[in-house]
């Protein structure tokens, strides 16, 4: 798919980390982006400086979603592409042992699902309804329709202490790829995953710089933290290789999680 203003793209969670990255990089190559996420503030700045569309959108409500989409639609036409950026994390052992107390607790149901809903059924809730759109279009000269694009984690293959819940809706983001691939298939729609290893992101920008570099020292090659601008440069790949369908890519740096 060749990148210009004949394509409009929507980023969810685009108005920081990795989704602005990806929504900025793809606004430099000419193309209309909009942006869906709940932080209206950041992301009407992110919109208006690079010339896009803001939709308030919490990927778990499906009339929020619609109307997020009815909106970037009416300004910028049918998107061609969509990246899944949105979602959220919590840390929470599966059932632990206070250490002063000894009282034995669980992980409540409730947050577990939380995640699921987020991470998981939220993206898939947003591929659905754009995957819809995008057959309404006529295919591009290359013969492609759109292109699906969805962000797990190294998570979803070793997850760490604390991890279930995200873990397994990294997992299952993962595990949707190659069915929902097929399933657009016929329609020109390709579908792919990019598994991001540990990215300097506003997740971690909360923590002292030692413990920052203390993360990155443990990346075998680049030994850093991942850039989003890495992430945004593999995102414009994928969308640029037609034959680039129903695969999951690890963006990592080579490491593999320890348990903690």
């Amino acid at each position: 798919m060749k990148l210009d203003s004949n394509i409009t793209a929507v980023v969810t969670g685009g108005a920081s980390g990795l989704g602005e990255a990806t929504a900025r990089a793809l606004a430099a190559e000419g193309v209309k982006v909009g942006i869906f996420d709940l932080n209206e503030a950041a992301g009407e700045a992110v919109a208006k400086d690079i010339g896009g569309v803001f939709a308030k959108v919490d990927v778990t409500v499906d009339a929020q979603v619609d109307a997020g989409f009815a909106k970037i639609r009416a300004a910028l036409g049918q998107e061609r592409i969509l990246v899944n950026c949105a979602g959220t994390a919590n840390g929470i052992k599966t059932a632990s042992r206070d250490k002063e107390t000894g009282e034995i607790r669980h992980f409540p149901a409730d947050k577990f699902e939380k995640i699921i809903q987020i991470n998981l059924i939220g993206s898939f809730r947003c591929i659905a309804k754009s995957a819809a759109g995008m057959m309404s279009l006529d295919a591009l000269a290359c013969g492609e329709r759109g292109s699906i694009i969805n962000t797990a984690s190294v998570a979803a293959e070793d997850g760490q202490i604390g991890q279930a819940a995200y873990s397994a809706s990294k997992a299952g983001v993962v595990g949707m790829t190659l069915p929902i691939a097929r399933d657009l298939s016929r329609e020109a729609i390709r579908v792919n995953t990019i598994l991001p290893g540990i990215f300097d992101t506003p997740l971690l920008h909360g923590l002292p710089e030692k413990i920052r570099d203390a993360l990155g020292a443990q990346v075998p090659n680049p030994s850093r933290l991942g850039r989003p601008a890495e992430y945004a440069a593999l995102a414009l790949e994928i969308c640029r290789n037609g034959y680039l369908n129903g695969e999951d890519i690890r963006l990592d740096g080579a490491i593999r999680m320890a348990p903690r």
